[in-house]
């Protein structure tokens, strides 16, 4: 049986590869020239960098995946845990994470005396959303209601706090402001305020502290070259540089898959792709599941303002991962998600990978990578980056004493324009739909399409966006394919 693959960003790398390894003919088309989608590398007068995903979470996600096929990670790429996890600079100083427990609770208590205790409840409590949520709600394919039927689910439905702010959660933790932002952290790409994301989002706290932040050797794609390898041993084979116009139909399913130089014949398609693009303008309008309005109405997740830049050196008291929440969380949030606008004073994130990774540039420089979080659909111009390189260069000036303008080798940038050239992105978004309680399991765009036997996976279905949940979306749609389409000889 012929599977047809669309897109070999983690989800379908995930898909093509569960596929395989249970006997499916599977072709992946890719539009881009190689493997990665968004986790693809940019290489430039000897400087390397990681385009998208630079935060190696979920450690347990990736040794699952692996382990599913009879491999570990270090049989592709070598991990590192990062000590300091990351540091944070807030406008009167910074503050480094550390990567034990032992370190973190100390933290807390030398900035809030008695909080230690509290934050090791709510890791607790984190922990048990963490499996309960990825056992539970994650792993499932959110077709019915029914899925969630489970006297595990139904007894700590409570303990999960669907209709709790995790903001309100926080506050019940620590008064520090500091402290706040810092738990607060991990929902800032999620797609709400901290006051509208569900408490049951703690369990990217537990991610956090407890499961570490890693750094995979030569970056993320080294991780993306680690799946396309494994896929290869499992026979998927690639098509690059061919790009979707459109499919033949037979009956209510999908024949053939169009590209500019072929038609690729198939007996099942999984779109991992951006839906979105994929459903409203590859598809026949009868076969669309959603329509415009629906689209239009979906509340998304940020887009973002990236820079790659190479330096002539080092920049000073630079951490591996560094977020600057030197202004108001509040003001950025509401400019990402409730009166969309250029922010005034955003947040921002500082990869310097060539602090861990010698090979990230050459000998004596380094590599800077530059996240900027913004509205979703806002088009940019050169004006407009120009002015935000400028306002993070003056901000990273203040707190480094580096002016990396009079220091730069090489600079690229990438926001919404490039979003929707390269990966069809909608509305230019970054990362997906917003995690919002009415955008959970049930209430995402389906990973069944309308028609017999066409799929989709990636950020905008379930479970949602991010590497790790890619990773799952793409089992979660095998094992339904398995499902539906059994081969004979089983």
């Amino acid at each position: 049986m012929k599977a047809v693959v669309i897109g070999a960003g983690f989800s379908g790398l995930s898909t093509a590869t569960y596929l395989a390894s249970k006997g499916y003919q599977v072709d992946v088309i890719e539009k881009n020239s190689g493997p990665g989608g968004r986790a693809r590398q940019l290489n430039d007068s000897g400087f390397t960098f990681d385009m998208g995903p630079s935060w190696y979470w979920m450690p347990d996600v990736f040794e699952k995946y692996f382990s599913d096929f009879g491999k570990t990670p270090s049989d592709y790429y070598d991990l590192l845990r990062l000590d300091p996890s990351y540091s944070v600079f807030f406008a009167d100083g910074v503050m480094d994470l550390p990567s034990d427990m032992s370190g973190i609770e100390a933290l807390f208590e030398r900035l809030e005396p008695g909080s230690a205790i509290k934050l090791r409840k709510f890791l607790k409590d984190a922990s048990f959303k963490y499996k309960v949520g990825i056992d539970n709600f994650v792993r499932k394919p959110s077709l019915s209601v029914l899925e969630f039927a489970d006297m595990g689910i139904l007894k700590g439905l409570f303990q999960l706090e669907l209709l709790t702010n995790i903001r309100s959660s926080i506050k019940k933790v620590v008064s520090n402001p500091q402290l706040q932002a810092l738990l607060e952290f991990p929902v800032l790409f999620l797609g709400a305020t901290p006051s509208n994301t569900p408490a049951l989002y703690s369990l990217m706290n537990y991610a956090d502290m407890s499961l570490g932040t890693w750094y995979p050797k030569g970056g993320m794609f080294s991780v993306v070259e680690g799946f396309y390898k494994l896929a290869q041993e499992k026979g998927v084979n690639f098509i690059f540089d061919s790009e979707i116009k459109g499919f033949e139909y037979k009956h209510n399913s999908v024949s053939g898959v169009i590209t500019q130089s072929q038609t690729h014949e198939c007996d099942v398609v999984v779109a991992s792709a951006d839906y979105a693009h994929v459903e409203q303008n590859l598809l026949d309008q009868k076969y669309r599941r959603y329509s415009k309005k629906y689209w239009e109405k979906r509340k998304m997740a940020p887009s973002s303002i990236l820079y790659y830049i190479g330096l002539d050196k080092p920049i000073p008291g630079i951490e591996h991962h560094s977020l600057f929440f030197d202004a108001s969380f509040d003001d950025h949030a509401d400019a990402l998600y409730t009166d969309l606008r250029w922010p005034e004073k955003p947040l921002f994130y500082v990869s310097a990978s060539s602090k861990t990774d010698k090979g990230a540039a050459p000998e004596g420089q380094e590599s800077l990578f530059i996240l900027i979080p913004t509205p979703p659909g806002m088009e940019d111009t050169n004006e407009v980056l120009d002015h935000y390189f400028n306002l993070v260069s003056e901000r990273l000036l203040t707190h480094t004493g580096m002016d990396i303008r009079n220091h730069i080798v090489m600079k690229k940038d990438y926001a919404y324009r490039d979003f929707v050239k390269d990966y069809n992105s909608f509305k230019g978004n970054a990362y997906g739909l917003a995690n919002t309680l009415d955008q959970t399991a049930i209430f995402k765009p389906s990973l069944k399409g309308k028609l017999d036997n066409f799929y989709f996976t990636g950020q905008l279905t379930v479970p949602g966006p991010g590497v790790p949940p890619c990773i799952i979306s793409g089992e979660v749609v095998a094992h339904k394919i398995e499902k539906d389409f059994p081969l004979k000889d089983k």
